[in-house]
């Protein structure tokens, strides 16, 4: 069976990021995506120049029109913006038993914010307890804790069991930000303690790492695997998007991972 994972973010005109990363993560994972648009954004590889947020009540609508119709094997949720917006997720998610990847973006990768600072505090209480698993980077865990930012592995592990406790039901924290010649992601749960460590590429073509990640996670989950598979699973082939990224020649400044790195274009 092909998954249907239904992503909720925001927009990237540059396609390396948010809504159109999530729909390429998907598909290359085997996946139906499915996309409610929370924001239009103005953004290439070099920063964002401008937000425009979608109605809150035109964000339910979307998810609404889509469980009307079609099964949802999985959630991605990336860029909300507003509290407003995080209230009317919370609301058109209301019985589905679908797993849900919670990517808690609020800073774009040129340091753009993408989350009103008002709205933090109804990430942190209100949707995070609502996800299967979160998966912050160490400037997000530290913008949901009040804290400082991690700087070694014990500050992450401390961290991660922090956030645990605000409710998801599991943490997966990326590790890239460390200056290590790894790049360590941890993975927590009440019964589960899994370090991720992986490669550390030298490249500036990061952009959308983390949506690429969080929908891969969530079209493993649709597919039904373990959250430990599932998990390993999303980052190697992040990792692999990331070592591959090289093919591609997009814009100035953070270019895109390439999500199709193992369906390799063929013009004959």
């Amino acid at each position: 069976m092909i998954p249907n994972i239904l992503s909720i973010a925001g927009s990237d005109p540059s396609g390396g990021a948010g809504i159109q990363s999530d729909i390429k993560a998907i598909s290359a994972r085997g996946g139906y995506a499915m996309a409610a648009l929370t924001g239009l954004t103005a953004q290439n590889t070099k920063g964002v120049s401008a937000v425009e947020l979608v109605p809150p009540a035109m964000v339910a609508a979307q998810i609404k029109t889509i469980r009307d119709d079609i099964r949802v094997d999985a959630v991605k949720i990336g860029m909300l913006g507003s509290a407003a917006i995080i209230e009317a997720v919370l609301e058109a998610l209301e019985g589905l038993e679908a797993p849900v990847v919670l990517d808690p973006v609020m800073v774009a990768k040129g340091g753009d914010r993408l989350l009103q600072a008002d709205a933090v505090a109804a990430l942190r209480d209100r949707l995070l307890p609502r996800a299967t698993v979160i998966t912050p980077n160490l400037p997000e865990a530290a913008d949901l804790l009040d804290c400082d930012e991690a700087v070694n592995l014990e500050d992450m592990r401390r961290q991660a069991v922090d956030l645990l406790a605000l409710g998801p039901r599991a943490v997966l924290l990326k590790g890239g930000h460390l200056d290590q010649p790894e790049s360590p992601d941890l993975l927590l749960s009440a019964d589960m303690h899994l370090d991720l460590g992986g490669p550390r590429y030298v490249t500036h073509n990061t952009h959308g790492t983390g949506c690429t990640l969080s929908s891969a996670l969530a079209c493993e989950l649709g597919h039904g695997r373990l959250l430990g598979e599932a998990a390993r699973n999303a980052k190697t082939y992040t990792a692999q998007a990331i070592a591959h990224s090289g093919l591609l020649e997009v814009g100035k400044g953070h270019g895109p991972v390439n999500h199709f790195h193992a369906f390799p274009f063929n013009p004959e």
